[in-house]
């Protein structure tokens, strides 16, 4: 970026030669994360595809299942499967979404599909669980018979394929990725679920409590509310325009308004495109143009560097300008 004289605010992309610059840092900072990110990317995409077609077939049997035994620990579970069932369903075709090309009209592309899916996610987990309270607390005041060797029979079968999704997704990117995590706690609870109906099937077999079953039924819903109200937040927080949890703005800002001619930040912003794409915009006022392209320089690498946030707006302010500058 070559510094000249001027009042008018430099921010990233104002002409040609800082682009270049910009978009060179960009490309050095990414290219060590970019296989990697790629490499997890078609991990995590493969891995949601495995643990749905493993989730909607054995679905299918725990329904057919819990209609003949009378189960409804097992229905539950089933009701419950059908929402992991979709939330892998759609965790898999936000990441396929994910890849597409930015356009005119969608200039961040598709990564926030992501975040939507996973609000469904917890909205369709707040349904099922309501459903299964409710259904339980009938059962509580009117017990009835269940048949409790086929009960026990499903149940251990649910679990086994439980573990199998769970340790398939575990495979994937279940820290970072708020999709991957959804669809984890999902399948979390309903391997927790599994075990509530094995333990329900075998107090019914041994000392005849019927009543196991519903109380399997809330303690599953109680495990659902849980992942529901996680998962919710947290993607309520990235569609309100949050700032990431672990990133703390005071800080950055103290840290920018630090820099040699920097004068003070103000209109600092971050936030989050996706789970794993945090955004940073700012104003830096400065007490000389001159001084702007090593400043440019330093709050970049600042930024990148010390938050991981590799996608950066920054506007230079001169004091001539601070009553412009503070009005955005």
């Amino acid at each position: 970026m070559t510094s000249t004289p001027r009042t008018t605010p430099i921010s990233d992309g104002d002409h040609a030669d800082h682009r270049h610059e910009h978009s060179h840092h960009d490309h050095s900072h990414h290219h060590g994360h970019g296989h990697s990110h790629s490499h997890s990317h078609n991990a995590n995409k493969k891995a949601l595809g495995l643990a749905f077609f493993l989730i909607a077939a054995f679905m299918i049997v725990e329904v057919i299942g819990g209609v003949m035994t009378n189960s409804l620990a097992l229905l539950s579970d089933a009701g419950h499967m059908f929402s992991d069932a979709a939330a892998l369903g759609l965790s898999f075709v936000a990441m396929v979404w994910g890849q597409r090309q930015a356009s005119g009209t969608k200039t961040y592309g598709y990564k926030r599909f992501e975040v939507l899916a996973a609000f469904l996610n917890g909205i369709a987990l707040v349904v099922i669980s309501l459903y299964i309270f409710w259904e339980a607390f009938q059962r509580l005041s009117e017990p009835q018979s269940i048949m409790s060797s086929g009960m026990l029979t499903i149940a251990v079968i649910g679990l086994i394929v439980n573990i199998l999704a769970a340790y398939i997704l575990m495979k994937g990117d279940t820290s970072e990725n708020l999709n991957i995590r959804s669809a984890f706690l999902h399948v979390i609870g309903d391997l927790l679920g599994s075990v509530g109906a094995i333990v329900a099937a075998l107090l019914i077999m041994f000392f005849g409590w019927t009543l196991a079953d519903p109380i399997a039924s809330i303690i599953v819903a109680i495990l659902v509310l849980i992942s529901a109200y996680r998962v919710t937040r947290d993607s309520v927080h990235i569609l309100m325009e949050g700032t990431p949890v672990h990133i703390h703005t005071e800080e950055i800002t103290r840290e920018l308004a630090g820099i040699p001619h920097v004068q003070s930040v103000h209109d600092l912003h971050v936030w989050s495109l996706s789970s794993d794409l945090p955004l940073l915009s700012c104003h830096l006022m400065i007490d000389d143009t001159i001084y702007g392209s090593q400043i440019m320089k330093s709050a970049r690498e600042l930024i990148q560097h010390h938050y991981g946030i590799g996608h950066i707006t920054i506007q230079l302010d001169t004091p001539d300008m601070q009553c412009e500058g503070n009005k955005h």
